[in-house]
């Protein structure tokens, strides 16, 4: 029998949970908590990768949509940008840079500048000397070498708030290279739950018309 008009349309069907994956200082709560209201027959995992596997968690199955940094590379992918944070300067409490508001380059002359190996800024072309012992791993060991008072370092803002500590200070650096945030996913996986998901991070209701 054919259904009326006036009948209620059926619940869509259950469907396999969507994985987003998040690089570290990604913030994607809000758009996870409206993916649960507008799409509750589909659950959504969050996926946690570091910045270097950003990529290779699309490439080898884990994720299905992952917010990671600019640069991209690959012919494969399909990225919307979502927002640019702007970098910090992480200071020891004591240094005399916590004294001003907001620093610009030439305020770090001579200061020595710790990049970790999961640095995302990349090169930076300021005037700081390079730190006289082997390179550290992650930016949260960084930031306790800087809390002791050796060196500073550089990150996007919201990598400073994930690993904020009392010993340290934050100055917004003026000039600095932004960090773009983005939405990627693979061309082969463009299906209407990725679109879902973009239309979410670009403010789109359940009222809204695709």
């Amino acid at each position: 029998m054919a259904r009326k008009k006036t009948d209620p349309e059926p619940p869509p069907a259950r469907r396999d949970p969507f994985r987003l994956a998040a690089v570290p200082g990604a913030t994607p709560g809000k758009w996870i908590s409206r993916w649960r209201e507008q799409r509750p027959f589909q659950p959504i995992e969050l996926v946690h990768v570091e910045a270097r596997d950003q990529i290779a968690a699309l490439r080898d199955g884990r994720a299905d949509a992952v917010i990671a940094r600019r640069p991209l590379t690959g012919d494969d992918l399909h990225a919307v940008d979502l927002y640019d944070e702007i970098p910090v300067v992480v200071a020891g409490a004591d240094s005399h840079l916590a004294a001003a508001d907001e620093l610009v380059p030439a305020d770090l002359d001579g200061e020595i500048l710790i990049t970790p190996l999961d640095d995302v800024l990349g090169p930076l072309a300021l005037p700081t000397a390079a730190p006289s012992f082997a390179p550290i791993e992650r930016t949260e060991d960084a930031i306790a070498t800087v809390a002791s008072g050796v060196g500073i370092l550089v990150v996007p803002m919201s990598l400073a708030r994930a690993n904020q500590r009392r010993d340290v200070v934050t100055r917004p650096l003026v000039g600095g290279p932004l960090s773009s945030v983005v939405l990627a996913w693979l061309r082969d996986r463009d299906d209407d739950d990725v679109q879902a998901l973009v239309g979410i991070t670009r403010g789109r209701t359940a009222r809204s018309s695709r």
